[in-house]
């Protein structure tokens, strides 16, 4: 699938009202340091993107495609304020550093 039908498929799935909902769950479990349900949701539909794109670490690292967090975040309004998107790209920035030899 690319990145529209992805885009189009969540969308159809999650309506727009459930994925502001999901966002703001999302938050609300950070403030109160109770992720452990809103991170678990939140991780098996980035696993579903990562997937429906065939996106591997091995054939993105010379250069990098971010597309599986650019399809979170249209999909999702404002997931980008929360820890959980940070967490997701650090962890990236993270494992390029070591794949590509610049660990400290």
């Amino acid at each position: 699938m690319n990145k529209a039908e992805i885009i189009k498929t969540l969308k159809s799935q999650y309506n727009r009202d459930l994925r502001k909902q999901l966002v703001r769950s999302l938050l609300d479990a950070e403030k109160d340091k109770n992720t452990l349900t809103q991170y678990k949701l939140m991780n098996q539909i980035f696993t579903y993107v990562i997937s429906e794109l065939g996106w591997t670490m091995a054939a993105n690292t010379k250069k990098w495609d971010s597309t599986p967090l650019d399809i979170m975040s249209e999909v999702f309004p404002k997931i980008k304020t929360s820890k959980w998107y940070l967490e997701q790209d650090l962890s990236i920035d993270t494992s390029i550093d070591v794949v590509m030899g610049k660990s400290e």
